[in-house]
């Protein structure tokens, strides 16, 4: 009855061309100033999906995916805070999500 919910048959959305999916892990004065919300209002803003997240040793893992040219954007965004300041920005490159559709913030309360 329901055969729309059995994933194995579903077949991925297409991405657009040129789709980056990357994750980066950002040091510096980076929790408790309001990072994570300020990444999703900027990645919101400019049509990227993902997710932020808190780690324990004080550094944010942000996984960011859409039109790389928008990633340098995100971050200057996102840094338009006088208390968020950004000293180590190391990336990696990922699969595509083909799922994804939003922006989430991990570790909320």
């Amino acid at each position: 009855m329901f055969d729309f919910l059995n994933e194995k048959d579903r077949q991925p959305p297409a991405l657009p061309e040129g789709t980056v999916r990357r994750r980066y892990s950002i040091e510096g004065q980076v929790q408790g100033v309001g990072f994570r919300y300020r990444a999703r209002y900027a990645a919101q803003s400019l049509g990227l999906t993902g997710w932020v997240e808190n780690e324990d040793d004080g550094s944010v893992t942000l996984e960011v995916q859409g039109d790389p040219a928008l990633f340098l954007k995100l971050f200057a965004l996102i840094q338009r805070s006088d208390y968020i300041q950004i000293t180590s920005l190391r990336q990696r490159d990922l699969a595509p999500d083909p799922w994804e559709r939003d922006f989430r913030v991990h570790g909320c309360w």
